[in-house]
């Protein structure tokens, strides 16, 4: 896969949770004012995650991603507080960070997230007032 080299060179540190750019998140970790970031792809994996559970311990911040898939079941004659069906949460990838690297993803995140919402509104997280929306 093909790799992609980037040069930064400006005179004043902006924090990341203003620019997002990897650059300039890279020039305050250095403390230089110019840096060459060169991305490797080579191992690069793509999934799509619809769910995901955290951990943590002491030095890291560990989560898991992977799909929550409904899974129904029969109608049966039992008692009616008894599940109808489930989920299973099938796990496929672990992502560790330590929490200075889990910091800028937070960050980072908001800042996409503030960014979408700016430009299409407010993601609805509960399901029930996103039908209302429809």
């Amino acid at each position: 896969m093909a790799k992609s080299t980037t040069d930064s060179d400006s005179a004043t540190a902006t924090p990341p949770e203003e620019t997002g750019s990897i650059e300039e998140q890279a020039q305050q970790q250095t403390g230089s004012r110019k840096v060459r970031l060169r991305i490797d792809q080579d191992n690069l994996h793509t999934c799509y995650a619809n769910a995901f559970r955290t951990n943590a311990t002491a030095e890291e911040v560990i989560v898991d991603f992977g799909l929550n898939q409904v899974v129904s079941a029969p109608k049966t004659d039992g008692p009616a507080d008894e599940p109808s069906g489930e989920i299973v949460f099938q796990l496929s990838n672990r992502v560790i960070l330590n929490y200075f690297s889990a910091k800028r993803l937070v960050l980072t995140l908001g800042q996409l997230i503030r960014r979408y919402e700016g430009q299409f509104g407010e993601l609805q997280l509960n399901v029930s007032e996103r039908a209302k929306g429809n």
